[in-house]
């Protein structure tokens, strides 16, 4: 080989690793969307969340039984001249979206009925898998002053992952804390965004379609981790980036609206994160350290020779030094000793067997949780 070859094979495989470029963190990008996607990074968004125009269609001014002017959604940004038009701008931004999200990264879309059937389709036609729709039901909709339909008083957001072989990220027991410990459901009853938390300018409201910050603070806790980076490509008046700050994930918004862009920036730049003691939720079980009943043993929680028994005291078995537990002369594991017990295929020692501290049964899987406590 010449010289100039290796010269040039040098080159080549420097340049094939060459540093990605960097993501603007925490930095509205004012532009089109399409366009500044375009020139971030492939496979380097944790989440998007995505509140695009919704094309609403209206014919003339809106106005109350009492002649007051609706204050609806009339902006330029919000007209598309056809459907055509509106689905080829819609799959233009969901091709960049794809190529931008992680293998594992999820994509939020809220709309109404106006839209969210097009963009619906147009997201799977585009490879993305849909995980839940869920309802927004709004505590305080607008009415139907015509009265010529029912109120619409909620709005749809589809949650999809990359693909369907996507490993992505789902806080399910911060989710179910927060809803009193039981399954969040795909019907959430939330206000719209009102009073205090409403940006306004010279008195009115800035923005026609602001998200309350509550439905992001969901979204966020649901699929996402401390750190991860979550983009907003129609930024609007920065509900996510307010949130994300207050949440400790990193930010990226796209706007081209001026106008809104010095309101997003404003309302982040006074939003105080969490502390980081607050930051911690609930692990789901599958992320938690796995800790053999053994260990239990080793570190002393359970000593060798301690009596367990069922939660209505019908079977005893002995804790051995090894781990193991027996039982009328059946020795094994917490699970196969529990499901011999009870003629059973299977059982979830953790919760079947309970031990007794100071009169009362409690089951062995509170001493797990206690050791894990001490790992953090």
């Amino acid at each position: 080989m010449t010289a100039m070859g290796r010269v040039g094979l040098s080159e080549r495989i420097a340049a094939k690793v060459e540093d990605p470029p960097a993501l603007p963190l925490n930095t509205i990008l004012e532009e089109d969307c399409i366009a500044a996607m375009s020139r971030l990074p492939a496979g380097s968004i944790d989440m998007i969340f995505a509140d695009p125009p919704y094309n609403l269609q209206l014919g003339g001014d809106l106005f109350r039984p009492e002649g007051g002017r609706v204050d609806a959604v009339d902006d330029d940004w919000d007209k598309f001249e056809t459907f055509a038009a509106y689905d080829d701008f819609t799959r233009a931004w969901l091709k960049e979206a794809r190529r931008i999200l992680k293998p594992d990264g999820t994509l939020w879309v809220i709309g109404s009925y106006h839209n969210i059937y097009r963009v619906g389709a147009a997201l799977q036609d585009e490879g993305f898998w849909i995980l839940n729709d869920i309802i927004w039901r709004k505590t305080n909709p607008m009415p139907n002053f015509r009265g010529t339909r029912f109120t619409n008083a909620h709005e749809t957001l589809i949650w999809a992952s990359h693909s369907e072989d996507s490993r992505y990220t789902f806080n399910y027991r911060a989710m179910k804390a927060l809803n009193d410990e039981l399954q969040m459901r795909s019907d959430w009853l939330l206000p719209i965004c009102s009073g205090g938390e409403r940006v306004k300018q010279g008195g009115v409201k800035a923005h026609p379609t602001q998200k309350p910050e509550a439905l992001l603070y969901r979204v966020m806790l649901a699929c996402t981790k401390a750190g991860d980076v979550v983009l907003d490509p129609f930024f609007g008046t920065g509900t996510t980036g307010a949130v994300a700050r207050r949440l400790g994930r990193q930010w990226i918004g796209i706007e081209r609206e001026k106008r809104y862009v010095r309101v997003a920036r404003e309302r982040i730049d006074s939003t105080l994160p969490l502390d980081e003691s607050a930051m911690r939720t609930m692990a789901s079980k599958r992320s938690l350290p796995r800790v053999p009943f053994g260990t239990l043993v080793e570190t002393g929680l359970i000593v060798p020779g301690t009596p367990l028994t069922d939660a209505k005291r019908r079977w005893t078995a002995h804790v051995c030094a090894d781990g193991s537990i027996e039982r009328d002369g059946v020795q094994g594991s917490i699970h196969q000793v529990g499901a011999a017990a009870q003629g059973a295929p299977s059982c979830n020692g953790w919760m079947f067997w309970h031990i007794e501290r100071d009169g009362l049964l409690a089951p062995i899987d509170l001493l797990r949780q206690q050791h894990v406590l001490t790992l953090d």
